[in-house]
């Protein structure tokens, strides 16, 4: 799954993928210092790891892991071209969801594009640059359904959603706003409108509007404009994650007790990165390892196994689960088998967060 960091130039996108990565991609006081994306996976923090690690003391811990690519600067008029807008919005469809960037700092020593600092008319002006493009691509959907539907009435039912999305579109807002049935979602899933991508918007501030990020101005204006479409917004410092990020981990631990965090930007926004994607983990432990394994929500126990292996799904007879909670609060196995809370579950069973299984199956 690939999330893609957007923004316009000078925002923070690269130096927000460098502390996510610690990939090294060039950040430069001017535009489109990012060309081609880069690319990096991370692993998804995952605390249950470390304290199944604790009872069974396996070789080898493997988290979920999770792919972030770092987008060029979008400009006014990307759609139509302007600053290899072309290029640019060709990477955003490849994407599977989107983080947004949004400058809320000031720093007259970082130029802004627009030459003021404006987190409203920056949302506004990559968003529209995306409503411009997936307009056009809606338009080119009905000109090829209107003729089709002279053969095939079925035809009609995706004209219908088209113009929905369309009029939604032309009055300025995103295509995640419609609300659409299964059915509705299913006739114009290939047409992958970049503004129905599930968004997480990142307010990057500085560390002094970090200690007030409740009543800072600019924070809550990204918040009321996320609020209206369904997102989420997370404040951080993208300097300072960038930081966060290039310490050892008992330097970082006392760096962000000294800032009075619990826990990195960063890994809050992978997280969340990782759930808009609708994506949670099942578990396995045992002394060879202990792993996360990525699934969509709503999968069921065989195609889970299918995530480890081909043959489990085929073979799969049955799930053997206990909860993670229950897991760690009994402190083994064959104790939480005693009290009664490992369950066998089939072939209709639904997974949930932080699983712990062991599948049987005939080879």
């Amino acid at each position: 799954m690939k999330i893609g960091i957007v923004g316009l130039p000078n925002v923070g996108k690269s130096t927000l993928f460098n502390a996510i990565t610690n990939a090294g991609a060039e950040c430069a006081n001017y535009p489109f210092c990012t060309i081609e994306p880069n690319v990096g996976v991370v692993p998804v923090p995952d605390e249950r790891l470390d304290r199944l690690a604790e009872i069974y003391n396996p070789q080898k811990i493997t988290h979920a892991i999770i792919e972030f690519v770092d987008i060029a600067g979008l400009v006014k008029g990307a759609s139509k071209g302007e600053g290899l807008g072309n290029k640019f919005l060709s990477h955003i469809r490849e994407v599977d969801s989107i983080v947004q960037v949004v400058r809320c700092f000031e720093n007259p020593n970082v130029v802004h594009v627009d030459g003021s600092i404006d987190p409203l008319r920056d949302i506004e002006t990559i968003n529209l640059e995306l409503i411009f493009a997936d307009i056009e691509t809606i338009e080119k959907r009905l000109d090829r359904a209107r003729k089709m539907l002279k053969a095939d009435k079925k035809a009609q039912a995706e004209i219908d959603v088209l113009e929905k999305i369309k009029n939604v579109l032309e009055s300025g807002k995103c295509a995640r706003t419609v609300e659409l049935a299964e059915e509705e979602q299913e006739l114009i899933k290939d047409a992958f409108l970049l503004t129905m991508k599930p968004t997480l918007y990142i307010a990057n501030v500085s560390e002094e509007q970090l200690q007030n990020v409740e009543n800072d101005e600019n924070i809550n204006k990204v918040k009321e404009y996320a609020s209206s479409e369904g997102a989420q917004v997370i404040p951080l410092c993208v300097k300072i994650e960038e930081e966060l990020a290039s310490l050892e981990s008992e330097d970082k631990r006392e760096m962000l007790e000294a800032l009075g965090l619990t826990e990195s930007g960063l890994d809050k926004v992978i997280k969340a990165s990782y759930d808009l994607l609708g994506l949670m983990s099942f578990l396995t432990a045992g002394e060879p390892e202990v792993r996360a394994w990525t699934i969509k929500k709503g999968t069921k126990a065989p195609q889970a196994a299918g995530k480890i292996h081909s043959d489990i799904e085929r073979g799969f007879i049955r799930a053997e689960i206990v909860s993670y909670d229950d897991l760690i609060k009994e402190g083994s196995m064959n104790s939480a088998k005693e009290k009664g809370l490992v369950r066998s579950e089939g072939k209709d069973y639904i997974m949930k967060d932080g699983d712990v299984v062991l599948f049987r199956f005939n080879v």
